[in-house]
Parts: C-alpha cells; sequence; structure tokens
C-alpha cells in the first residue's frame, strides 16, 4: 500500500534582505504571494494536507492564505529543524511522508515534487533531498555523498573545508521524510554548527545511523529551485517568467 504523504511548508521569517516590514512569503511574483505559489505546485503533486510553519507578522500570512491549509506557529527562530518541528503535534499520529518545502521558492513545479516524492518508493530509503547543479554553488549547503552515490550528509557553506565546498551539487532547501524518523531525530540533533541554530539537513546523518538510506534527486533546471532572497532577486524572477 502506498504511504500518505503531507507537506510542511517553512513560512516564518521576517527575510531582511527583502528590507520591508511585509512577510517575505507575502511578497508578490506574478500577482500572488511568494508562498501561494508553492502551495498550488503542492497540490497539483496531489498533497492536499498542507501545513504552514509561520511566525513573523504571522497572522498577516494567516489572512493573506486563508484557511485551506493549517498553521503552526515558529515564535523563536531556532533554525529549519526546529521549524519543522513545531509541527510535530499535529503530525504525531500520521504515519508516512512529509515533503518540507520552502515558502520563498515559488518556482519547484508540482513534477519536481512528484519525482522527489517517488525516490522514496524503495524501504531502506528513509528521505530524498531536492538538488541542484550550480557552477557557482557558493552559499548553498554541499551533497556528501559515498562511493555508491548515497547521501552521507550535507554541509552547510560556513561549515565545509575548502574541498567540500568544490561540490556543485546543492540543496534546494526540499525534502521528503519518513515522518516517524523525521520526529525522533529532530528531537535529537543538536546545534553544533556555526550558526548555533537546529538544522534540518542535519537529520541525514540520524537517519544513516539507524542503517537507512537517503538520496538525493537533482533538478534538471537548475533555476526552478531559485530561492528569493531580496528584492532585485524577485525582480529578476518576475522578468525571467513573463
Amino acid at each position: 500500500m502506498e504511504k500518505g504523504i503531507k507537506a510542511v511548508v517553512l513560512a516564518a521569517g521576517k527575510g531582511v534582505r527583502m528590507k520591508s516590514e511585509l512577510p517575505k512569503v507575502l511578497h508578490l511574483l506574478a500577482g500572488k504571494p511568494l508562498t501561494e505559489h508553492v502551495i498550488g505546485n503542492l497540490r497539483k503533486s496531489g498533497i492536499n494536507d498542507i501545513i504552514l510553519v509561520i511566525g513573523y507578522k504571522g497572522e498577516e500570512v494567516q489572512k493573506a492564505i486563508g484557511d485551506s491549509v493549517k498553521y503552526v506557529w515558529q515564535h523563536e527562530q531556532l533554525g529549519t529543524g526546529h521549524a519543522v518541528l513545531m509541527a510535530d503535534e499535529l503530525l504525531s499520529d500520521f504515519k508516512g511522508n512529509v515533503l518540507v518545502a520552502c515558502g520563498d521558492a515559488p518556482l519547484i513545479s508540482d513534477k519536481s515534487f512528484r519525482l522527489l516524492i517517488e525516490k522514496m518508493k524503495n524501504d531502506d530509503v528513509k528521505a530524498s533531498v531536492l538538488t541542484m547543479i550550480l557552477d557557482n554553488p557558493h552559499g548553498y549547503g554541499r551533497m556528501i555523498k559515498d562511493n555508491s552515490g548515497n547521501l552521507v550528509r550535507i554541509v552547510e557553506e560556513k561549515d565545509a573545508t575548502d574541498e567540500e565546498r568544490k561540490i556543485n551539487e546543492v540543496n534546494t532547501g526540499t525534502y521528503v521524510f519518513d515522518s516517524e524518523i523525521l520526529f525522533d531525530g529532530l528531537k535529537k540533533i543538536g546545534n553544533n554548527n556555526a550558526q548555533k541554530e537546529y538544522y534540518l539537513p542535519d537529520i541525514i546523518g540520524y537517519i544513516k545511523s539507524l542503517g537507512y538510506k537517503a538520496v538525493t534527486c537533482v533538478l534538471d533546471n537548475p533555476f526552478e529551485g531559485s530561492g528569493i532572497n531580496s528584492r532585485e532577486e524577485l525582480q529578476k524572477i518576475e522578468d525571467l517568467i513573463k
């Protein structure tokens, strides 16, 4: 029997580089809030149960997006792992797969979401990560793999060695996890890193420690993986999709 799937969308940040009091995920792209694009593509991929993690001006996000999704609050910005953990209570009885998406990455298509989910078909695979190949990977988490091509860990640039920084397969911040392992692992990972945050990618090490596999799913077009962090990036993408 095919496992059920639910989605958690990370939408709690202010987006300081946007230089605006408006929550980043409510900035408009092609006339719609960034997060609305993400939610729409998740629904097209077949996911109907969606949880939005909100924080900065969360009431405004709720008002804009409406009651078609569920909401949980991240009152302290302690990292992506901490953000997903906020959905633990809502998903405590759920046994299936959880897709984690970024509320500020509006171009990832329903097809790419489906391909990422497809990677979870093997029982020994407990995580799949959507990645992209970049000529200039600066700023992104790098994929560290073993000789069989399985994912060993994801290292953030600030924590990477010079050799690891040469890797050009990078993290888009989009994942699918086995729900039970995800929430068990989130309660065990620490914050021993440059940012002192709870990184969601650290779950990969926990999955490996249990003897399971983590794999990657590479985007055909890395443009899809574009996250929006500034007004300049938003305008550039607006111009390109016209």
